[in-house]
């Protein structure tokens, strides 16, 4: 009489275990959110993410290369000629591809109509809330930035505005080796590059960024410590 009641609970047993079983998906799935981001803020932020650390070779690379060979254009003609260049090969495209299909229609004798008219009846009109929207995100970093401004030139922190200063001093001598285009080349190809050597050596590039901090966190204290006024406001 014992083993028919053993037998009614495995069932019960069964059922649970598997039960259990549909949450694991659930769990795992989670994991493809963006790293750092959540789930909220996995947008556009996600794309930029995926961009620079190279998830897809194919886009990251169109990317690169187009930008890079922009920004070389620009290092070696003026901006109006590499926008003029621009347009004439872009138009040149769309010209002969609506040439090309008016010349086959024609042939064929077929009525498929304007080759662009899918793109041609895309809406794209902004509208008055989207750009008020956009005004206002703008208007929160502009505040932030004259805010910060201010203070960095009205010495509200005298640490924060000699760092400033040193940081100006500085780009004095990087403006007399480099321009800003050959900056920006520069700047793409550490975006496109750092992060992917740091995720690949990001134990010991950590270790010594530490080393690095210390050091300076050392000596900031030491000159905090020293100029007049900021030991007692550090105090207070």
């Amino acid at each position: 009489m014992a083993e028919p009641s053993a037998a009614t609970q495995s069932p019960s047993v069964s059922s649970s275990s598997s039960g259990a079983e549909p949450s694991a998906p659930g769990g795992s799935g989670s994991q493809g959110a963006c790293p750092a981001l959540g789930t909220k803020s996995c947008g556009s932020s996600c794309a930029v993410h995926d961009l620079i650390f190279w998830r897809d070779v194919k886009k990251t690379g169109f990317v690169f290369g187009t930008t890079l060979i922009l920004l070389l254009s620009l290092a070696a003609f003026s901006v109006i000629s590499v926008v003029s260049y621009l347009i004439l090969a872009l138009l040149s495209v769309t010209i002969s591809f609506r040439v090309y299909k008016s010349v086959i229609q024609a042939v064929q004798k077929s009525e498929e109509g304007h080759p662009f008219k899918a793109y041609l009846d895309v809406d794209i009109t902004l509208s008055s809330e989207a750009f008020h929207n956009y005004v206002n995100a703008a208007m929160v970093h502009i505040n932030r930035a004259l805010k910060l401004i201010i203070r960095l030139f009205l010495v509200e922190d005298l640490v924060d505005s000699l760092k400033l200063a040193v940081f100006m001093w500085l780009m004095t001598y990087v403006g007399a080796v480099f321009n800003g285009i050959t900056l920006l080349i520069l700047a793409e190809l550490l975006i496109f590059s750092v992060p992917v050597v740091y995720e690949k050596y990001k134990t010991q590039i950590d270790h010594y960024v530490g080393i690095a901090r210390d050091q300076t966190k050392s000596i900031v204290e030491k000159i905090q410590a020293k100029l007049p006024g900021i030991a007692k406001k550090k105090a207070e």
